[in-house]
């Protein structure tokens, strides 16, 4: 009896035209197809992803030429950002330069856990496409694997390799930022020389008036052996800025030591003393002089093309206006004809040909005071005030 009821129900429950085969459990072809679809997306989404973390890195500390990046850029536009939100509310540039001295350091150290996150989150998506179902599971296995920690492993061939791949590149991206922190500080170390012995020679603030007085009352400023070593030594200090601020553009935002010092007024104040000497003073012609402005101003233009800075690169005067004015100009040329220091009398042409070197780097000088909130200087942050 206890059968025949078993068979009944059985036949109640699936009847014979309503039976299910056996086959019609098994997932076909066709059902797969999206699953797979999607998982070769996220494989290829998450290779993406990582190899974005990895050429910011290769760009950003490598490759030794100017190579903007937009992660590297995205980053320390950001950390701008929150830290003009607290820089508006201070009232003192020296309240504001103490807190713009971490700009440069915390935005650098943000880049790695910047490139970290972006290789997990692309290791999760390629663990997602290589069978690893669960997310949360390849959100475990991506993190051990990128920290190594190693408390999770895969259970295939290509899920172990994938996470040895990952903890090697996690490895890199730490031993990147290490190694290049003494190179960065080694430059660094280098500009910040030339701007401090700048100081005893142009003042503080540097001024480039400053600088021809100076070297007058020392020396006699006729002499070429001693101005030529200041031309020639600033000259190489261009060529090096250039080539660190570019390839390393970070050190474009660290701050002097001395909150009146900073590497771009002091770029300014050489570059006008230099663009006097050739214009006004009553010397003969020294092309080290013409060398000098040339170096300076490639140099600030290489560095302002990095960071979008518009600028026309075939500018003259008077097509082209300066930020100096013709009484500025003139206040200049008594104070230096006062102090005994020989100058050219034609004040129409001296003023001509001191516009046709300053247009050359005026506009590029005061965007760069603008972009590092420099101190001020005569000639140069004084009339780029922060925006």
């Amino acid at each position: 009896m206890q059968q025949v009821y078993q068979k009944s129900i059985g036949a109640y429950l699936f009847p014979p035209e309503r039976s299910i085969p056996h086959a019609s459990f098994v997932e076909k072809p066709s059902e797969r197809q999206p699953v797979l679809i999607l998982q070769i997306l996220c494989a290829l989404l998450g290779i993406y992803i990582s190899a974005l973390a990895v050429k910011s890195a290769v760009r950003t500390f490598v490759l030794p030429r100017s190579a903007p990046d937009n992660v590297t850029s995205i980053v320390f536009r950001s950390i701008r950002w929150l830290f003009n939100l607290r820089v508006s509310r201070l009232t003192t540039y020296e309240a504001r330069d103490q807190l713009m001295a971490y700009y440069a350091p915390v935005a650098l150290l943000s880049l790695l856990p910047t490139w970290l996150f972006l290789v997990d989150i692309g290791h999760i998506l390629i663990f997602y496409g290589l069978g690893v179902s669960d997310w949360q599971q390849a959100f475990v296995l991506s993190g051990s694997s990128l920290l190594t920690l190693g408390f999770a492993q895969g259970t295939t061939f290509w899920h172990i390799l994938l996470a040895f791949e990952e903890a090697t590149t996690g490895l890199i991206l730490v031993a990147l930022l290490i190694a290049y922190l003494p190179t960065m500080y080694t430059a660094f170390s280098r500009r910040e020389n030339a701007v401090t012995r700048l100081a005893v020679r142009a003042g503080e603030p540097p001024s480039a008036v400053e600088m021809l007085l100076r070297f007058n009352r020392l020396w006699d400023i006729k002499r070429h052996d001693m101005m030529d070593e200041v031309w020639t030594d600033w000259e190489i200090w261009f060529s090096e800025i250039e080539e660190s601020h570019t390839s390393l553009p970070a050190l474009v935002f660290f701050r002097s030591p001395q909150p009146d010092h900073s590497w771009v007024t002091a770029a300014g104040a050489v570059l006008d003393a230099a663009s006097l000497t050739a214009s006004v003073l009553d010397l003969p012609p020294n092309p080290r002089v013409n060398l000098c402005i040339r170096a300076g101003f490639i140099a600030l233009r290489r560095i302002a093309d990095f960071f979008g800075v518009e600028y026309n690169k075939d500018a003259s005067f008077p097509a082209d206006p300066i930020s100096i004015s013709r009484v500025e100009f003139d206040e200049v040329y008594d104070r230096l004809a006062a102090a005994g220091v020989p100058v050219k009398t034609d004040r129409e042409q001296v003023w001509q040909d001191f516009a046709g070197w300053r247009v050359n780097y005026d506009r590029v000088l005061l965007a760069l005071c603008r972009l590092t909130m420099a101190p001020y200087a005569m000639w140069s942050s004084d009339r780029s005030p922060i925006r």
